[in-house]
């Protein structure tokens, strides 16, 4: 069985709106009220943010699930449906919040809901694929990061709880599309995720800093790319002060 490109892109597409949407969320909370300058401005961040994570984290995680279970129906599997995962708690969010904040950048704060978002979908596959014995592989999706391609290099392998830490997967980062697919027997593929090539660019980067061959190929990325990326960041940052300007506008109307 594969898994069509188009099928897949259209699963991470819907992911990504999920969580773009919670960070829009956040944003829109900073529009209204600003960052916090006081204690009880904090806890009400935390409160917003903790309900942002449960409501746009229960749709990561049934759409998860359904994939799961569409991948596990065309593999002609009969498994009892999949569980989604339980969203984020108060704490989890409360350290989020609190470790962001220290930034000062309300885009980075955003940016931990919506990574507590994906995680949940993540969550779901994981803790599923565990429980029916399931094999998985890390999907490059979009701007892939030098750490996401050292997990894809790895290939399919079967579930294992050592890719979990305290309950949730231990990788998760915010702007990325990257994630788990699942497949029940050896034949199952997704389309154009080609492991060799990955596990090529990992050696590659292996032989050229055995120390440290993640940030050998972090550095590569940025070569190839800085022109792009920089062109992102000054658009970000565009849209970041149109924004502000647009709440301060409505302020004094």
């Amino acid at each position: 069985m594969k898994i069509s490109k188009q099928s897949w892109t259209r699963y991470i597409a819907a992911l990504r709106l999920i969580s773009d949407k919670a960070a829009d969320s956040m944003r829109h909370y900073f529009e209204t009220y600003g960052s916090p300058k006081t204690l009880e401005d904090v806890e009400n961040l935390i409160y917003v943010a903790w309900n942002i994570s449960n409501r746009y984290g229960e749709a990561a995680a049934t759409l998860a699930a359904e994939m799961y279970d569409a991948t596990a129906l065309m593999s002609g599997m009969n498994l009892n449906p999949a569980i989604p995962a339980e969203t984020a708690t108060y704490g989890e969010v409360a350290k989020a919040v609190r470790g962001t904040l220290k930034t000062e950048n309300q885009e980075i704060v955003s940016g931990s809901v919506s990574r507590l978002v994906k995680m949940t979908g993540v969550d779901t596959v994981m803790h599923n694929a565990l429980r029916d014995g399931a094999q998985w592989a890390w999907i490059p999706s979009g701007d892939t990061c030098a750490f996401c391609i050292t997990l894809a290099s790895r290939g399919w392998q079967n579930a294992s709880r050592k890719a979990i830490r305290n309950g949730h997967a231990e990788h998760i980062h915010a702007n990325c599309d990257c994630t788990y697919a699942v497949r029940f027997d050896n034949l199952t593929q997704v389309e154009g995720y080609d492991p060799d090539e990955y596990k090529a660019e990992y050696d590659e980067a292996k032989a050229q800093d055995p120390a440290d061959p993640i940030n050998y190929l972090r550095r590569e990325f940025y070569d190839e790319n800085k022109d792009v990326i920089n062109a992102q960041k000054r658009d970000n940052y565009e849209k970041r002060k149109e924004r502000e300007s647009s709440a301060a506008e409505e302020q004094n109307v």
